[in-house]
């Protein structure tokens, strides 16, 4: 194993080198990182027990529940912890933590530097994790001291990351932004052949050159007129940026780098095709959820129940019904359903925003589905008919 940082430096055809810490300065990489972490980072980590098989009992309150909704370690809040992990299994395709027992009970969850972390798999099949520690020491962990998400594997023991295969489309918008900057820090001027009738001397052409780079620096000369002396004559000989398709060919890398990290054009901004407005936009988050965020929130559970929990009855799973709290009409239409439906009392209602139980003690009674033989009988609360006389 190298003895300094490994840092997964990838050449590419447009001439320069990807790694992860390169690639997120390219706005796409960076939004796409930035909003599938923080979706993870925002679900809340639910605690449950297995009481029968239609009775799950809430462990809030219990060690890796603090650890998991209140404190993962000394320094780094939840939220800070799960965003930090998932960015790393987007840039990286690993992400670990070193898990802190205290009497067979979990109290911490330390991260790990991907980058320093080497693993390997023995004859018998057992993970070994040598860390390479900020002083150069090493060491060696074995698989029940971490917690490992893997991405896409390949192999089944380490994870590979999108930027090893996206390092050609991501390398050439690296490239157009340099070109861009390039063009802009020149006033997003042409090239041009400069024409004299006769000839001039070193120092004649050392001092136009240097005249024709201030002018087109910019700044106070921009959109001042050049002034040619001698009988000169300027030509154009190159294509403009806009001529060049260069802002073209620029959403179709920004297309490109969002299709590697599974999220829709639209949610990074892309939203100029026509398909992707109306309906084309919620179907698109609702795919977002269903096939790129769902995968990696099922990582973070199943690792998180094979690393964390030792009992059987006990599970760890995401409260998904924080990804509507920003629909504040779709969270209320599924309460009324529930309510109809006899899923949810009230008071559930109320506590699942929040608030208190009503005051008039009444909150706790679910009511009768509608349309269902005898549904009316049952209410508590409607007056019964009086026969007719």
């Amino acid at each position: 194993m190298a003895t300094a940082i490994r840092h997964a430096s990838l050449g590419t055809s447009a001439g320069l080198p990807v790694t992860p810490d390169t690639a997120m300065r390219v706005a796409a990489v960076y939004a796409c990182v930035r909003l599938i972490s923080g979706a993870v980072a925002n679900l809340p980590m639910d605690v449950k027990r297995r009481v029968d098989e239609n009775t799950r009992e809430d462990m809030s309150g219990s060690d890796l529940w603090s650890v998991l909704r209140r404190k993962p370690n000394g320094w780094q809040t939840p939220s800070q912890f799960k965003r930090m992990l998932q960015a790393h299994v987007l840039l990286r395709g690993n992400a670990y933590a070193q898990i802190v027992r205290s009497r067979g009970r979990v109290v911490a969850l330390n991260p790990l530097n991907p980058d320093r972390m080497d693993v390997s798999q023995n004859d018998a099949l057992e993970l070994k994790y040598t860390y390479q520690r900020r002083d150069g020491r090493r060491v060696v962990m074995s698989a029940d001291e971490v917690m490992h998400l893997v991405g896409l594997t390949l192999d089944g023991i380490t994870g590979v990351s999108a930027i090893t295969y996206a390092r050609e489309t991501i390398g050439l918008s690296m490239a157009q932004e340099r070109h861009g900057s390039t063009t802009f820090k020149n006033s997003a001027r042409p090239s041009a052949v400069l024409k004299h009738p006769g000839q001039i001397g070193p120092e004649a052409l050392a001092n136009l050159r240097a005249s024709l780079d201030a002018y087109r620096s910019g700044g106070d000369r921009e959109g001042q007129a050049l002034i040619l002396e001698e009988g000169m004559d300027l030509s154009p000989i190159s294509m403009t940026s806009e001529d060049a398709q260069w802002i073209e060919s620029r959403k179709f890398s920004r297309t490109d780098i969002a299709m590697f990290f599974g999220v829709p054009p639209h949610m990074i901004g892309d939203t100029e095709k026509s398909t992707s407005w109306g309906s084309g936009i919620e179907q698109q988050s609702i795919g977002f959820v269903t096939y790129t965020l769902e995968d990696h929130l099922t990582t973070w559970e199943e690792t998180a129940n094979r690393d964390l929990v030792s009992a059987d009855d006990v599970f760890v799973r995401f409260n998904r019904k924080a990804l509507v709290r920003g629909d504040i009409k779709t969270r209320w239409d599924a309460y009324v359903k529930a309510l109809q439906w006899g899923v949810y009392s009230p008071d559930m209602v109320l506590a699942l925003e929040d608030e208190n139980p009503r005051s008039d003690g009444k909150g706790g009674v679910f009511y009768d589905p509608p349309n269902t033989s005898g549904g009316k009988e049952g209410r508590a609360d409607e007056p019964k008919e009086t026969p007719p006389d």
